[in-house]
């Protein structure tokens, strides 16, 4: 038990005495109650266990003593009376534990909670099991079979009803959920009546149905008479003719039992809101919501029907409003439907081309999409030479992929570089700007992009058809002579010399070609720039050109 912070003597109430003044066997023969808690005590001679069906059976249990408060209790409850009563204590062990503060008991409610003690002197005590209270207020270790001379019960509830205020001329008498009676109450549990003889009127201590409170009513609606309790009225009690009424101020009305009060809009079926019109009400609805036929329920309106031309663009009704939204292209920005330009997103490198769902990155003439990267540019020529790509002071210049710069006549021109005049191919080259394509003889099939392998009888098979190697990698076939030969003849010595003589001069003539060319891709890079490359890699992009030197047998 918690102890209450107020004075004893306002909270505990008087003496509930049994009727006639004779003890009853099992009969509680007073009770003391606080706001949550009410005491009983019974003069019967009862073992432990008896007493505690006894109490059970009021919905209780035998009492719990843990604080001063519940002592103060059961001193007025003796009444000067002597003899040994049963508290809710138990030993679960056959001996007692003299150093622990409740020596080893429990309470009946399962825990061993307390505030406060009261032990008589003793030692270690075994097989006394229950303890008893006396008038000296000591608790003292018994024997559970054998019978004490009366017991204590408790009964614990969530709230309680005042004593009704006095009335001249009116006695009223109390009876308590767990049989005490008497006029001397301070505080009644639930489920406890009032009677008052003299008007022919029983009152309940009942839960009321609106504020969940307890309080004093009865069944039938109205007041009774308004020198008690004001006739049980919430606001005015008047009688007109002995005829007791109940009134309520502005603003409220009486409920059904024709003596509280309560708004006009109680328990009313008003979806939204409820607003007070007198002794009446109106039903009202949020913004965008319409009253429905029936007064209480509330209906959406479709703003986009009611209001033409709400949006922009597109209007979308919501429960309770509306969304604009914007068409396809379109995007809502601060408000309004903003077109969407996916070119501002592109990051496209030169140029940007608005598409219905999308953009399309395209390059300056002279330049083609990187097949990598499809918004970035690279130099490109599709012929065998093109103007160079210089800075403003031409002193940078940059050529596409497979491409050499030629300064000749202060013109800075990218001239294609012919990989088939540096045997890039094992057997057929074709060269084309910017790159070169090697083919290889009947009955060979390309090994990797420059040489070939012979096809063996045995792959002729694999390799023929319209879906085999051969004709994923086609090989150049050899022409066909225009004419028939002419018949072998022995030459005159004279023609074999002049066939010598030839043939010398034609090499010395590609030595001096050779040594020309030599000489002009080895410039100094004041009178030329360049950039070189492998033959055999000829890839789209825009590197900075430098100066390299070759020799005659590799074409750069």
């Amino acid at each position: 038990m918690r102890r209450l912070p107020l004075p004893l003597s306002l909270l505990l109430a008087g003496l509930g005495l049994g009727l006639g003044g004779e003890l009853e066997p099992v009969a509680v023969s007073g009770a003391q109650c606080l706001e949550h808690d009410c005491f009983g005590i019974f003069w019967a001679k009862k073992s432990f266990a008896e007493a505690s069906k006894v109490c059970e059976r009021g919905s209780g249990h035998l009492m719990t003593v843990r604080s001063t408060v519940a002592e103060d209790a059961i001193a007025l409850l003796l009444q000067n009376r002597s003899g040994t009563l049963w508290l809710g204590l138990s030993l679960p062990l056959p001996c007692t534990e003299p150093t622990q503060r409740l020596r080893g008991f429990t309470w009946v409610t399962g825990d061993g909670r307390t505030d406060y003690t009261n032990w008589a002197p003793s030692g270690r005590r075994c097989w006394e099991q229950c303890v008893t209270v006396s008038r000296d207020l000591r608790w003292e270790e018994r024997r559970c079979e054998e019978p004490a001379d009366g017991f204590l019960c408790e009964y614990n509830y969530g709230g309680s009803c005042p004593q009704l205020p006095p009335a001249e001329g009116l006695l009223v008498t109390y009876t308590t959920p767990f049989g005490a009676r008497g006029g001397d109450f301070q505080a009644l549990p639930p489920r406890s009546t009032a009677s008052v003889p003299a008007v022919g009127l029983e009152l309940r201590c009942d839960e009321e149905e609106i504020s969940g409170g307890l309080h004093w009513g009865r069944d039938t609606p109205g007041a009774w008479p308004c020198r008690l309790a004001n006739g049980g009225c919430e606001g005015t009690c008047s009688e007109e003719g002995d005829q007791p009424h109940c009134s309520c101020p502005d603003g409220k009305v009486l409920g059904p039992d024709g003596r509280r009060c309560a708004s006009p809009c109680a328990g009313t079926l008003c979806q939204h809101h409820c607003v007070v019109d007198g002794s009446s009400f109106l039903c009202m609805c949020d913004t965008g919501y319409q009253l429905a036929a029936d007064g209480y329920s509330c209906e959406d309106i479709d703003d986009c029907v009611i209001v033409p031309k709400l949006c922009e663009q597109v209007c979308v009704n919501t429960n309770g409003g509306f969304e604009c939204r914007c068409d396809s292209g379109y995007e809502m920005l601060d408000g309004r439907c903003r077109r969407i330009n996916h070119c501002d997103e592109a990051h496209c490198e030169q140029q940007c081309e608005e598409l219905p769902d999308g953009f399309l990155c395209s390059c300056y003439p002279g330049y083609a999409v990187d097949p990598q990267d499809s918004t970035r540019c690279l130099l490109h020529c599709n012929s065998s030479q093109c103007p160079a790509q210089c800075n403003i002071d031409f002193d940078s210049c940059e050529c596409p992929e497979g491409f050499l710069l030629d300064m000749d006549n202060d013109e800075r021109i990218c001239v294609d570089i012919d990989e088939c005049q540096s045997d890039s191919c094992e057997h057929n080259c074709t060269n084309h700007p910017g790159g070169y394509e090697c083919s290889c003889h009947a009955g060979y099939q390309i090994r990797d992009k420059n040489s070939c392998i012979k096809i063996t009888e045995s792959e002729e098979g694999e390799y023929s058809g319209d879906l085999g190697p051969a004709s994923q990698t086609p090989a150049s076939q050899t022409p066909a002579p225009s004419r028939t030969p002419p018949k072998a003849e022995y030459l005159h010595p004279g023609v074999l010399v002049g066939i010598a003589m030839g043939a010398l001069s034609a090499a010395l003539v590609l030595l001096a070609l050779g040594y020309h060319l030599a000489k002009k891709r080895c410039r100094s890079p004041a009178t030329m720039d360049y950039k070189c490359s492998s033959p055999h890699e000829k890839e789209m992009g825009l590197q900075p050109v430098t100066s390299v030197c070759a020799t005659p047998s590799q074409k750069l």
